[in-house]
């Protein structure tokens, strides 16, 4: 009876599939441990979107052998796919790599581990024509995530994700009700849809993100959140929908990448800084405060003060309610890799720091608007520490409540005033 640890890095994809390789390990006799310690196989599903999170897997990896000489390590994920570009990464060391399609059938591979046989697993990813529909059956958390997508047939200068994923693969309608069903039966109230591009979905069948939400609407599921898309595919026809749905949680999470349009164009982005902020101050005209979050690289090859602060001016007239920022980070055999005039750490450092202290008076901002409203918020779990628990608004406001009985699952509504709101 092998135990084994598995830890999760990146996107919250990326972190379901852990759970269903978890799940799928534990179905086929293997025991799951909450310490590295306690483990004989450590399980690394990994993440490359930036050198950072590269540096993260190298180091975890050299840990967990260093600490225990006898555990076998397998790498997974996003760099594990793409490892042939990571020349600093002492393979030898590494029991066995699996692709992102081979992880989906990780108790089928990790019995290699104590057989000495091949240890790379890695399909040419482009090869990879159809969806892999596999998903949680137990949940442990309130919110459930359900992989609707995956790939990207974007190509975006910056980055190395359509290599580690692929083209965009869909999965179907069916499936994803088949799996929102499942999901209310463990007393699930929101769904969240997740993938690496979900805006793609439905495109290899002639099918639009809309036609999927259609369906959606017809389940009883009491809520649904949207997980990130560019603002090129959030149009007249999708925003209208959401706005009559009584189970859309007003979230968005906006990929921008960058509010300049010359920095814009040089990352291949199909949208201009004016098209981004006439979409956003629709969005706030159409739903009531609703949640605008967005992710922006700064210190991109080429990006003058001027150029970032075209960025960082156009981000204060948006007044949005939240920036996850982060500095360029080359990634090998991607055109940014190649351009002149890349920026110094230096800078990336100081315009990123720029960026988060407006992000912080922006959320500041939001939750003050929203302090004296009423809203419905689904109750999550107890904390052990502080026996409160956690909550969350539609339009993803954290609060902390104090109950006596087990009201965790469930929906209420209340008044914000009456918390602090985070």
């Amino acid at each position: 009876m092998k135990k084994f640890y598995i830890k999760s890095l990146g996107c919250k994809q990326n972190a379901l599939e852990g759970q269903i390789n978890a799940s799928n390990l534990k179905n086929s006799g293997y025991i799951e441990v909450n310490n590295i310690k306690d483990a004989d196989i450590f399980i690394l599903n990994s993440c490359t979107v930036t050198s950072h999170t590269d540096s993260s897997v190298n180091y975890l990896l050299n840990s967990a052998k260093k600490n225990n000489p006898n555990i076998k390590t397998v790498l997974t994920g996003c760099v594990a796919q793409t490892y042939k570009q990571h020349k600093s990464f002492d393979y030898e060391k590494i029991d066995l790599i699996l692709g992102n399609s081979e992880k989906m059938q990780i108790e089928k591979y990790i019995e290699n581990l104590f057989k000495n046989e091949e240890k790379f697993f890695v399909e040419d990813i482009f090869k990879v024509k159809t969806f892999e529909n596999q998903f949680l059956k137990d949940y442990t958390t309130s919110r459930a995530s359900i992989k609707i997508q995956d790939g990207c047939n974007n190509r975006c200068s910056y980055c190395i994700i359509p290599y580690a994923r692929g083209n965009s693969r869909s999965n179907s309608i069916n499936n994803i009700i088949k799996q929102i069903k499942l999901a209310q039966q463990n007393n699930i109230k929101e769904i969240v849809l997740t993938g690496i591009h979900i805006g793609q979905w439905g495109l290899e069948n002639n099918q639009t993100l809309l036609d999927l939400l259609v369906e959606i609407e017809k389940t009883s599921i009491p809520r649904y959140r949207l997980g990130s898309l560019y603002v090129n595919e959030i149009d007249d026809k999708l925003i209208n929908f959401l706005k009559k749905s009584d189970k859309f949680c007003p979230h968005f999470h906006l990929s921008l990448q960058s509010l300049c349009d010359k920095t814009l164009k040089n990352m291949n982005r199909s949208y201009t800084s004016s098209f981004a902020l006439k979409t956003i101050e629709k969005l706030k005209n159409v739903f009531e405060l609703p949640f605008l979050g967005c992710d922006i690289i700064v210190g991109f090859p080429d990006e003058t003060d001027e150029d970032f602060n075209i960025t960082y001016n156009n981000l204060k007239k948006a007044e949005l309610s939240s920036i996850h920022c982060f500095p360029y980070s080359k990634r090998e055999n991607t055109p940014a890799f190649f351009m002149k005039n890349q920026i110094q750490n230096k800078i990336k450092t100081q315009r990123t720091e720029k960026i988060i202290e407006l992000s912080n008076i922006l959320h500041k901002n939001f939750l003050e608007q929203n302090k004296n409203t009423i809203a419905e918020v689904l109750v999550e779990k107890k904390s052990p520490k502080t026996g409160l628990y956690s909550a969350v608004t539609r339009n993803y406001i954290k609060i902390y409540i104090k109950s006596d009985k087990n009201i965790r699952y469930s929906l209420k509504t209340v008044n914000l005033r009456d918390y602090e709101l985070m």
